[in-house]
């Protein structure tokens, strides 16, 4: 039903996920009158059903995991059981405080929190319809959209969270099942292929392109794979799913393998983890003009504006990476150029990857195969964790750092790292691309001993030929 005028903003951001709600803080830093408008909780997929409860999920994996070999550390414990539950339990508590924590800093900085669904209704005007229909008419001088994207359904698996999954459903399991089928060895589908195997399920992995985490480095993805399969998780690659039915006690999978040979398996549960489409549909775009692709998400320049003035699009939405860090940057890059006070764009060659299965992924840059293919002369350098003292101190030396650099000025075009803690690590290699600094000076900044950022000192003097402990 219609409602009332709710008054004026300077600017008025739909979504409140970690692009929007960063751009809301900090176009209220910078003196705008702020509101974000949410239909659900503060955070978007990130903070309530994404990022950080699928990492408190997997902190608990990696606990099972060293439970598993305690007795080398002389922790002996008999009769050790693991259930799914309470990890599942206290990934909800996370998220909560999370999202609560988005409530609080919006109070703190003054952004008005306007709940319900937003969309454009002409120049400078966004409609906000609450959970009981009534709508209220908002003015507003700059609009952003930061709304995010959803999993993507395949006209062959269509997730219902009963039987086929969405990340969603994932998360909201608090048994482990016997069986799990997934469908997409991306990010998501390795780490949660991670999480229910070390809770006890036999977890199958199908992956239509030729090896596993495709984005990575091709030496990357072949080292995961070997170790996934070490750990019993079955991993077709260069295989295309084809059917799955759902019975009363399980689904009837059909695939047909690399040689071409068709697979049936009877499996408890599917996991669909094949992408994402972004949320632009009902937010009033073609009303007011503004362009999607032919995918939908949202067409905008290096300053995040839309062909409509006033008009703006930052995150999954605006396609690109779909990463948070991405959309966050993003968020303040369109707020400073909206306040007039914009120094920079998104550099968009150096947002780095992140995969936080065990051993964790990370990377930045070119893979090798790209550097090869964009003509530059380069030489690769590889390093083991094996020679790092304080890896293999912890137990967990598997895995190493790759480093390719550019012959002539030893820029550092890529960097690649599988194992401990290579989501955090990664940010060095960020930062010296950022800084644009060369291998050699990488490895002149002094890495305290013994830690494990001795790795990146040693990865670029691998890539120059010179590595000293292996």
């Amino acid at each position: 039903m219609a409602g009332n005028n709710g008054g004026r903003f300077d600017l008025i951001i739909v979504g409140s996920g970690p692009g929007g709600y960063v751009a809301a803080i900090r176009g209220a830093q910078l003196g705008l009158n702020v509101a974000c408008v949410e239909a659900d909780a503060l955070g978007g997929v990130c903070l309530n059903i994404g990022c950080i409860p699928t990492k408190a999920m997997l902190t608990s994996a990696f606990l099972v995991g060293e439970m598993k070999n305690a007795a080398q550390h002389g922790i002996v414990a008999k009769e050790v059981s693991f259930d799914l539950g309470p990890a599942q339990e206290r990934s909800r508590r996370v998220a909560d405080q999370m999202a609560k924590g988005i409530g609080f800093l919006f109070k703190k900085n003054k952004v008005t929190h306007i709940q319900g669904y937003g969309r454009l209704k002409g120049k400078g005007k966004v409609e906000v319809e609450d959970a009981s229909g009534t709508k209220t008419l908002y003015d507003a001088t700059h609009v952003l959209f930061a709304t995010g994207s959803r999993p993507r359904d395949l006209p062959v698996l269509k997730i219902d969270e009963d039987r086929i999954w969405s990340s969603t459903g994932a998360l909201m399991q608090t048994t482990a099942p016997k069986t799990l089928f997934i469908v997409g060895a991306g990010a998501i589908g390795m780490e949660f292929a991670d999480v229910y195997d070390a809770f006890g399920t036999k977890v199958t992995v199908v992956e239509a392109l030729d090896r596993i985490l495709p984005l990575e480095d091709a030496e990357i993805s072949k080292f995961m794979e070997r170790t996934y399969k070490k750990r019993g998780i079955d991993i077709h690659v260069g295989a295309r799913f084809e059917n799955a039915v759902v019975g009363k006690e399980g689904v009837t999978v059909t695939f047909k393998d690399a040689k071409g040979e068709v697979q049936t398996l009877e499996v408890d549960y599917v996991l669909s983890a094949v992408g994402r489409v972004p949320n632009s549909e009902d937010l009033g775009l073609a009303s007011a003009g503004v362009k999607v692709d032919e995918r939908g998400f949202i067409l905008v320049d290096t300053a995040l504006a839309t062909n409509v003035p006033g008009v703006y699009a930052i995150g999954d939405v605006a396609g690109r990476q779909l990463l948070a860090h991405k959309a966050s940057h993003e968020g303040i890059v369109c707020v400073e150029h909206i306040a007039g006070v914009g120094h920079g764009t998104v550099d968009y060659g150096n947002v780095p990857n992140c995969t936080y299965c065990h051993p964790e992924v990370a990377s930045v840059g070119l893979t090798e195969a790209q550097a090869k293919e964009q003509g530059h002369d380069i030489e690769v350098g590889k390093f083991p964790w094996v020679g790092v003292g304080r890896a293999v101190a912890s137990g967990h030396s598997e895995g190493f750092i790759k480093v390719i650099r550019d012959k002539k000025y030893s820029e550092i075009l890529g960097a690649h790292i599988v194992g401990p803690h290579a989501t955090e690590l990664i940010a060095e290699f960020v930062i010296g691309r950022h800084l644009e600094a060369t291998v050699e000076e990488l490895e002149k900044a002094m890495h305290p001993h013994p830690t494990l950022s001795e790795g990146v000192a040693e990865g670029a003097l691998a890539s120059l030929g010179r590595p000293i402990h292996v």
